[in-house]
């Protein structure tokens, strides 16, 4: 993509108009040179090729959509309350005051509200006042002196660039597209945030349901163990049953151990997502009464424009649309009004006397005739760095739909799951009830009830992993979609 300072059609304008009025004698020539630049120049903004933007599909494939307008501005909402855990809405709102990324993307936006107000200063009038003292011969200070002489001087200087070509303005524009960039990825990272902590701890209360699992057959397990060793001693069974027995107590006591660690781990990283201390930190184990929403259905696609990442990413492009136009006003001319007053005097004393006024007007003008090229490269670079706000905010948006799109298939597919993980947690419930009637009754051998309760723990363990899930995906499916995006939505 190429970026022009001033078109053909312009310079041809110009020609023409001085060849009319024959600027080489005319007194009106500068003049009129000036009209026909600014009549002919300006900072045209590049377009935007609609082929390198992301296509918009008409539905998801994982279902249909409702009528909707969302916008990026609404609030996202407490969407983490549809769980129905005070513990969570309480960890969530120690992280929105404690954790190091949100307080990072904060100070961050504060930074670039400062280049906004900072861009817009350059567009105010700028005053200064000064004062000096000088002593020497001839001309001190720009003011003729004779002899060799002292020289006070105390004044105010005031200048006002003439934004004639938007230049200025321009500027302002890119900045505040940037802060609005910035306060999009500031919600971005609050919603981030708020994601991680309740996937951890939704993972942690999954863990908590685990453990209980575990240990309760470890003491059913031991049981076990103690019926095999006194139908050991009084000579039913061999000692190898015996040592099965107690193979499988240590092997599930080893998982149980392993699941703690994990656990551990699990209450450490969500004291980092708060902003505590893991040393300080407890979430205490508990029973996983946390419900589980049900995202409506009819997700809408437009729902995509609260995404504050996508956001931000617009606002990006933006901004780097607007850096062109301020690259390609470097090339026309700017104009400075000026003004001074103050007053200067050979003595100290005489210093603010009326007779030692002195002041000044003008008009400063400057246009670019050779840089050696310094222009032209900033164009290119600031076309450059639109082709990579384009390609940037088109693979934002395509993330966008496929995490819309992995999780809504990963919730359908989790619903069925989980119903075929359901019976057949019924079936192993039922199969190791049988096989220790049986093994008491001396129907069956201790190696076939280890390998029934071994099933039965297995399909819970993963009836549980499969619900913990589900409430991942929920929690995934909402940040893909921005947050919450309509109040009791969830």
């Amino acid at each position: 993509m190429t970026y022009n300072a001033m078109g053909s059609a312009a310079r041809l304008v110009i020609a023409t108009t001085a060849s009319a009025w024959g600027l080489s004698g005319n007194k009106w020539g500068p003049s009129l040179f000036l009209v026909a630049l600014l009549t002919a120049c300006s900072a045209s903004l590049p377009p935007v090729d609609p082929e390198k933007l992301p296509p918009t599909p008409a539905a998801y494939k994982e279902g249909s959509f409702t009528v909707a307008a969302p916008a990026e501005a609404q609030p996202r909402g407490e969407w983490w309350k549809a769980f129905s855990d005070p513990l969570l809405d309480e960890l969530i709102e120690r992280a929105d005051g404690g954790n190091t990324s949100i307080r990072i993307a904060a100070a961050r936006l504060t930074q670039a509200r400062a280049f906004v107000r900072a861009t817009d200063a350059a567009r105010m009038p700028q005053v200064d006042v000064s004062a000096g003292a000088a002593r020497g011969r001839g001309l001190v200070n720009g003011v003729p002196i004779q002899g060799t002489q002292s020289l006070f001087t105390a004044g105010a200087d005031l200048s006002y660039e003439v934004d004639l070509f938007g230049r200025l303005r321009q500027a302002s524009d890119a900045a505040r597209l940037d802060a609005q960039a910035s306060e999009g990825l500031l919600q971005s990272a609050r919603l981030l945030v708020q994601a991680q902590v309740a996937q951890t701890y939704l993972t942690l209360r999954a863990l908590d349901r685990e453990r209980a699992l575990v240990r309760s057959t470890v003491v059913a397990y031991r049981e076990t163990l103690e019926l095999t060793e006194r139908r050991w001693r009084a000579g039913d069974v061999a000692e190898l049953d015996v040592a099965r027995a107690r193979t499988e107590v240590a092997a599930t006591e080893s998982d149980a151990i392993a699941l703690d660690r994990q656990r551990a781990e699990l209450e450490h990283a969500l004291a980092v997502l708060v902003g505590e201390p893991a040393s300080t930190f407890a979430v205490e184990p508990g029973d996983w009464t946390t419900l589980l929403p049900v995202i409506p259905a009819g997700v809408p696609s437009t729902i995509l424009t609260r995404r504050p990442d996508v956001s931000a990413a617009q606002n990006s492009l933006l901004a780097a649309q607007t850096r062109v136009g301020v690259a390609k006003a470097a090339w026309f001319p700017s104009f400075a009004l000026t003004a001074n007053g103050g007053y200067a005097s050979s003595d100290l004393s005489d210093l603010f006397q009326w007779s030692s006024r002195a002041w000044g007007l003008g008009v400063i003008g400057a246009l670019p005739i050779f840089d050696g090229g310094r222009r032209n490269a900033g164009i290119q670079a600031a076309g450059a760095d639109f082709d990579i706000a384009i390609a940037s905010y088109r693979e934002q948006v395509l993330v966008a739909f496929k995490d819309v799109e992995d999780q809504l298939a990963a919730l359908r597919l989790l619903e069925e799951q989980a119903e075929a993980q359901e019976r057949a947690v019924t079936s192993a419930t039922r199969s190791t009830a049988l096989s220790e009637v049986r093994y008491r009754n001396g129907y069956v051998s201790q190696l076939d009830l280890l390998d029934a309760q071994r099933s039965e723990l297995r399909n819970r363990r993963q009836a549980l992993q499969v619900r913990s899930a589900q409430y991942q995906s929920t929690v995934a499916l909402v940040r893909a979609l921005g947050g919450g995006w309509d109040k009791g939505s969830l």
